[in-house]
């Protein structure tokens, strides 16, 4: 394992050589150093091979590679259009009624959820009766009584009226992930797939709403653990597979500073609403050139120091 200050001084893991640059884009601190992986937008059916190439030049033994959720998604084609879907009663009276209404206005108020997510509840456009059919179709109404991020489908960073479902067989991935390191660059790492949705923990449980997560996380929860999450504390995003057995929190931890590193260095579309405001148009008005025409970051390397 390099030491931090050899890391410093190699140009060939700083990728220009620039301390500056180090200091601007890489993320550290006593105990781990994490550096982004850049790419192109990675388009449906493309293979995630991209993510291995972009992170090539940066790894050494013992790393770990963290990857979103999302461009592996996409990878494997898991966008669907909500517009395929005809909204039933249910999926109306969970947008109008219990959304706009109870969420907006009093659960939200009440469990102290974001004041960005308590406005854009109530101004929730009928398009979103569409969104509410396709997680009740897929995913049940424990996932579609939660008021956002239900069942941890992307709307962001998906183009028209699409959206991403989680990663099917995320076990699998990080395996392959793994194994392409080691046989191609001959590096041994431990590769992770991440969601932003949290992990919470509550009275030493830790949980999770959406459907999947590693072993040690209580997943699927839906609107339960969100709720229950209001009194628990925020341990950081969720783990959905890692390619080595590891200690849990550390595990964590890891994705903790991950997810800061790709924060800093991404650019800011959170919500589908980041999204419009990047394109200053329509969000159905996103296409697959304009999200191809910004850089994107799809993994980080954590290395312990």
């Amino acid at each position: 394992m390099k030491s931090f200050s050899n890391l410093l001084s190699n140009n060939n893991e700083l990728g220009d050589g620039s301390r500056n640059t180090y200091n601007s884009q890489y993320i550290y601190n006593k105990h781990y150093v994490a550096m982004p992986v850049k790419t192109n937008y990675i388009k449906p059916e493309e293979s995630y091979d991209i993510i291995i190439q972009g992170a090539s030049k940066l790894l050494d033994n013992g790393d770990f590679l963290v990857i979103s959720e999302t461009p592996i998604a996409i990878s494997q084609g898991r966008l669907v259009d909500e517009m395929d879907f005809k909204p039933s009663i249910i999926s109306f009276l969970v947008t109008e009624v219990w959304s706009k209404y109870f969420w907006g206005y009093i659960l939200g108020p009440i469990l102290k959820i974001k004041k960005r997510t308590i406005k854009n509840l109530r101004k929730l456009p009928k398009e979103a009766r569409y969104h509410k059919q396709l997680i009740l179709e897929y995913y049940g109404i424990k996932h579609a009584l939660k008021p956002a991020s239900e069942a941890g489908v992307d709307l962001s960073n998906v183009p028209g009226t699409q959206v991403c479902l989680l990663p099917e067989d995320p076990d699998r991935v990080v395996k392959d992930i793994s194994d392409k390191i080691r046989f191609n660059l001959n590096k041994d790492v431990t590769v992770m797939i991440i969601d932003t949705d949290v992990t919470y923990k509550l009275l030493g449980i830790k949980f999770t709403s959406i459907p999947i997560a590693i072993p040690g996380i209580k997943k699927d929860l839906g609107v339960i653990g969100y709720v229950l999450g209001r009194w628990g504390e925020i341990i950081g995003p969720t783990p959905l597979a890692v390619s080595k057995s590891q200690d849990i929190d550390e595990i964590i931890n890891i994705a903790k500073i991950a997810e800061e590193c790709q924060k800093k260095n991404d650019v800011n579309m959170e919500t589908v609403y980041d999204m419009k405001n990047m394109f200053n148009g329509e969000i159905t008005g996103v296409t697959i050139e304009m999200l191809e025409s910004i850089h994107h970051t799809p993994a980080i390397i954590v290395r312990k120091l």
